[in-house]
């Protein structure tokens, strides 16, 4: 969906009164995350000039900052018109909880390994190119089938994809994925492609009999006390679009990271596999160019030298720093949602979060 800048600011606010959705719904218990004593407010310099946080939170146009140390807060702000109480669209940083929901379905015993054929447990797509690739392969994104992840025009895979009409009780998207071509052969060749998300996210489902949001709700929102109920969007067929698409409030958003920084736990449950957790954030497949500044890809999780994110269009992202005991949630709504400059500020001024963190504590 194309929007103008004004329509970001709405659209990605509202975007559950705009979309069909299902609601996540949280528990009577909210993990409290309490003012650290010491806020933080860095300075850096970006491409010769000095910047702080609301310099770059005005021309990198963040509707949301959140920055947790040990689980306090350092830094909490926000912009657009947003409130702390609005959800926002966290686009492809969804890829990275339906990766959370796959380990947690592996720790429950509905998926047995990160080996299995997707055939699996997703049968339609016996016969296709999907046909020999396992899950890791599948979110690793070297699933080797053949998808231009193109959304921006009309006769772009990722365009046809979105618009994929629900036919004979076949989900639009696995229904559109099955009649694609393999460019490569699994596991050789990192490529980016939303729907492998997506096919993750009907794994789950199929593996658990529960929608993504009930499964989530149950492992993830209501034991890790968010605070506010979300919403996923969903497709013609009423599935969960395991690619983009969940609707949060930005605290809950951080405390998504927070989960992870925690080593899948909540309390004494271990709701993520610790070994299945190390593999998903670190670099299963390594970069000779940075993309963002990530130096490879676990499943689903972007990796960085001492960090690991979800990342999402127009700005969306969440950075987890397992030694510093650091998470950092940003919103965003960038004026050109893919360009590499605002991207490279962006990581600037996370770097510059991280290190005032780091200082401060």
């Amino acid at each position: 969906m194309h929007w103008t800048p004004e329509q970001q600011l709405t659209g990605y606010r509202s975007r559950e009164k705009i979309e069909p959705v299902r609601v996540i719904g949280n528990g009577r218990q909210v993990h409290p995350l309490p003012l650290a004593a010491h806020q933080i407010s860095p300075h850096w310099t970006w491409e010769g000039q000095a910047m702080d946080v609301d310099r770059y939170r005005a021309a990198g146009r963040v509707s949301g900052v959140l920055v947790l140390k040990d689980g306090q807060v350092l830094l909490e702000r926000y912009g657009l018109g947003r409130t702390k109480g609005d959800r926002w669209d966290s686009q492809s940083t969804t890829k990275s909880v339906t990766a959370i929901l796959v380990g947690a379905a592996i720790q429950d015993g509905y998926i047995t390994s990160m080996n299995d054929p997707v055939t699996r447990y997703i049968p339609e797509l016996t016969g296709s190119a999907y046909e020999g690739v396992n899950v890791r392969q599948l979110m690793t994104m070297t699933s080797g089938v053949k998808f231009d992840d193109d959304y921006v025009h009309p006769d772009g895979d990722g365009t046809r994809s979105w618009a994929a009409p629900f036919v004979n009780g076949v989900d639009p998207i696995v229904g559109y994925m099955r009649g694609l071509p393999r460019a490569d052969q699994p596991g050789t060749k990192f490529s980016y492609k939303s729907p492998d998300a997506h096919l993750a996210g009907m794994l789950v489902i199929n593996a658990t009999g529960m929608s993504l949001a009930e499964y989530l709700s149950n492992r993830i929102w209501q034991p890790c006390g968010m605070e506010n109920h979300g919403y996923w969007m969903v497709d013609a067929a009423g599935n969960e679009r395991g690619d983009s698409g969940l609707l949060v409030t930005l605290p809950d958003f951080a405390r998504l990271g927070q989960f992870m920084l925690e080593g899948g736990k909540v309390g004494a449950t271990q709701v993520l596999p610790p070994d299945w957790l190390a593999d998903a954030t670190s670099a299963q497949v390594s970069f000779a160019a940075s993309h963002r500044g990530a130096i490879g890809y676990g499943y689903f999780w972007w990796i960085y030298k001492d960090a690991y994110a979800a990342l999402g269009y127009g700005g969306q992202a969440i950075f987890v720093y397992p030694k510093d005991k650091v998470v950092i949630a940003v919103n965003s709504a960038w004026l050109e949602p893919r360009n590499p400059e605002s991207a490279q500020a962006q990581v600037a001024f996370v770097e510059a979060l991280h290190a005032a963190a780091v200082a401060e504590h």
